[in-house]
């Protein structure tokens, strides 16, 4: 009987493996079974998860690969540790991310868990009574009394990421009312046609890729300035530089040129060129608090519209 479902659940992963080209590796610990039932409900129709012993995972993994020849899968071999499993799908991963962090449950900080975020008590009044103060100074956080109740003082970090919860900060957070811990299933690897990376490559918006490449083309310019060596992102600057220094050099000869005519004429006399930019500049913000009045005197008449309208 037990071999009958053990073939039968390796019948059923491998026509996943063979059936889907893109799969997401959860982790599930501390996730309940309501909690679960939630998230295969939202995620069927494009969407489905798969969980099972690590053991029977990595066979069938290894048995796939060599019944098929196809060992593109193998890659999840290393990262079957713990309670993970599988959600293979034919939709979008960001769709599927936002479903997964939809269904997130707040949970107390136990003792002996480990904290998967830094969990910081920020001052403000507590509401217990002043016979709590004892149970503060215990735990040396600095406190007040304020109106009859318990006020601490200043921001506590009670909690750091990977540090395991102790009797002391539990008991805290939990006379405090706080639950800082959420879980869900958390996406640990991203499998998409043979390639396996990180989720956080997910999180990537095309500004984060343009301001990527944005730096990257400063990068390469000022090297080959540096260098001395032309390229594609250097050539501009090379251009500018030299035409500034043609530009010192027609100030402090007789060459004439447009642009160098308006530079000379600045440097003898800057004071009506300062003053020609403060008439520019008072001249745009009065163009713009023009155009407010003519908006705003627009919006007036047509409420006096509205009115006439109304009681015509």
């Amino acid at each position: 009987m037990v071999l009958a479902k053990k073939i039968a659940y390796d019948a059923r992963f491998c026509s996943y493996l063979t059936k889907y080209n893109k799969a997401l590796l959860v982790d599930a610990d501390n996730v309940g079974s309501k909690q679960m039932a939630d998230i295969r409900a939202a995620l069927r129709g494009e969407s489905l998860i798969l969980f099972g012993k690590n053991t029977m995972l990595r066979r069938a993994l290894r048995s796939y690969a060599e019944r098929t020849g196809d060992d593109s899968w193998s890659c999840f071999l290393p990262y079957l540790v713990g309670n993970v499993g599988f959600i293979f799908t034919t939709g979008e991963f960001g769709d599927i991310m936002d479903i997964l962090g939809t269904f997130t449950k707040g949970a107390a900080a136990k003792s002996g868990s480990i904290s998967p975020v830094e969990v910081i008590v920020e001052a403000g009044n507590t509401g217990m009574d002043p016979s709590q103060t004892s149970f503060f100074q215990a735990l040396n956080i600095p406190t007040k009394i304020n109106r009859g109740s318990v006020e601490i003082v200043s921001n506590v970090k009670v909690l750091e990421v990977g540090q395991k919860v102790g009797t002391s900060e539990a008991a805290l957070l939990s006379k405090l009312g706080l639950k800082p811990f959420t879980y869900g299933l958390k996406c640990t690897q991203v499998y998409d046609n043979g390639s396996l990376f990180d989720p956080k490559v997910l999180a990537i918006t095309n500004d984060d890729l343009i301001a990527s490449a944005q730096a990257a083309i400063r990068n390469v310019a000022a090297f080959s300035l540096g260098a001395n060596y032309p390229t594609l992102a250097s050539i501009p600057h090379s251009i500018v530089n030299g035409y500034k220094n043609v530009l010192a050099i027609a100030v402090e000869t007789d060459i004439n040129f447009p642009l160098a005519d308006k530079v000379k004429a600045i440097l003898s006399d800057p004071e009506a060129f300062a003053a020609m930019q403060a008439a520019a500049a008072a001249a745009s913000s009065g163009g713009a608090a023009t155009a407010a009045v003519v908006e705003e005197e627009e919006e007036e008449e047509e409420e006096e519209d509205m009115e006439f309208d109304l009681f015509d």
